[in-house]
């Protein structure tokens, strides 16, 4: 398998990006196999249609919210990336809100109440399932949150545009640590997601989309890499899928110039 520096060359070099609403379609395909991840049924084309023309698909209320919420949190953070924001804890609660707007939760714990529609940090504990592992106690998450940032600014100063490999790999571990700590009590996936395609935005590369097709692939991929400790293999599984996705895309459009135009 290419390495995704050179598929990446071959995409751009075939101008697939200067399609017509290339930019605007591939940002609707994002935020709906996104929010397939966690369970809408809502597809491309009614979140086309949704988001376009405001026509809303026969589909229940809170995956039309959720797929609208998630595209003014994209909206949201990818004009902080274009503008080369520090990423803060700040900055994360309010995509956060965004993105829980309108089907977050109030809570009321021994700790405290709080709102994951307002972005607030969580204040009880969580596990992964039944079962699961637990993630981080609530209490350490402003600190972790916070140390999380600092690294992530930190690895950012030092890269440039033309270090591909190394702008995914960072996307790829910043998804995989905010997942770690799972800040929030609803909203996690769909926020590392984001940060995730934020990191790629920024240094300007064509952000990588999880299927709904591999959802099962991705969430063990997740699971594995926190039980063995072990990072790489997140990395190793997204930078993988991200390249049969663009060699997919390659291929389609190859196909696309060969057919001949119909009458």
């Amino acid at each position: 398998m290419s390495t995704l520096s050179e598929t990446l060359e071959r995409y751009r070099k075939l101008g697939i990006a200067q399609q017509l609403d290339y930019e605007k379609l591939y940002l609707y395909s994002i935020i709906t196999h996104s929010t397939a991840i966690e369970g809408s049924t809502v597809t491309e084309i009614e979140n086309q249609l949704l988001f376009d023309e405001g026509l809303s698909a026969n589909r229940p209320l809170a995956e039309v919210l959720m797929n609208l919420n998630l595209k003014h949190a994209y909206e949201a953070g990818l004009g902080a990336a274009k503008a080369h924001a520090e990423i803060s804890t700040e900055l994360l609660c309010n995509l956060s809100a965004k993105v829980m707007k309108d089907t977050g939760a109030d809570y009321n714990t021994l700790a405290g109440s709080f709102s994951s529609a307002s972005g607030d940090l969580r204040r009880f504990n969580v596990s992964a399932g039944r079962g699961g592992r637990s993630y981080l106690s609530w209490q350490k998450v402003p600190i972790r949150l916070q140390e999380f940032c600092d690294w992530l600014n930190a690895r950012r100063k030092k890269l440039s545009p033309e270090q591909v490999d190394e702008v995914y790999d960072l996307s790829f571990l910043a998804h995989y640590h905010l997942v770690l700590i799972h800040p929030w009590a609803d909203g996690n996936g769909r926020m590392s997601r984001l940060l995730m395609n934020m990191v790629q935005t920024e240094f300007d590369v064509v952000p990588s989309i999880v299927k709904k097709e591999i959802r099962i692939a991705y969430i063990s991929a997740l699971a594995e890499a926190r039980e063995q400790e072990d990072e790489a293999i997140f990395v190793r599984f997204m930078r993988e899928h991200h390249v049969r996705n663009l060699e997919e895309q390659i291929l389609d459009f190859l196909k696309s110039q060969e057919e001949p135009a119909g009458f």
